[in-house]
């Protein structure tokens, strides 16, 4: 009976953790890991998730602490390595998902999550907070201030618009 439950959740939400992952470390193989590793934690604490009020949300919630802690990590691991200065910018003719991607990746951890979470995901707020262990008032002020710092860091790449949602100015 449990293994058809975890069976039935795995099903159900592998895809939307990993394209969260994806999301919030804008790197397929980690986020393959951090999914996996995500509902991994949801077998292990399998009682704490059934018993929660949104057990969609609780596995998000996983998943984002550990995505916290692979972009700490991966921040530590560049700073030891100075890999930043060995390799030269390329930012000519990329396409503005990648633009996105990478003003994505300069928004502070709570923002991007919020911002993520909120357009990406098309989560009301309520859940956001659910989810990252926060007040609504915290997540609207993180989304707002991420959008806005989003479209400056879009700024000068052209992108207004960006699957369907236009860019906030």
């Amino acid at each position: 009976m449990r293994e058809s439950a975890f069976h039935a959740y795995f099903e159900r939400h592998h895809a939307s953790l990993s394209r969260l992952a994806f999301l919030m470390t804008g790197e397929a193989d980690a986020a393959d890991d951090l999914a996996a590793d995500a509902l991994t934690e949801c077998w292990r604490h399998w009682d704490r998730v059934t018993a929660a009020d949104d057990p969609a949300a609780y596995g998000h919630g996983i998943l984002m602490n550990l995505a916290r802690q692979w972009v700490r990590r991966r921040g530590r691991e560049r700073l030891l390595t100075l890999d930043g200065f060995r390799r030269g910018r390329t930012d000519s003719d990329v396409p503005a998902v990648l633009d996105v991607r990478g003003a994505l990746r300069r928004l502070p951890h709570r923002r991007r999550a919020c911002v993520v979470l909120r357009y990406a995901f098309d989560l009301p707020e309520r859940e956001v907070a659910a989810i990252l262990g926060i007040s609504v008032g915290a997540v609207k002020s993180a989304t707002s201030r991420g959008a806005k710092q989003l479209a400056e860091l879009l700024g000068d790449s052209g992108v207004t618009r960006i699957d369907g949602w236009e860019a906030a100015r």
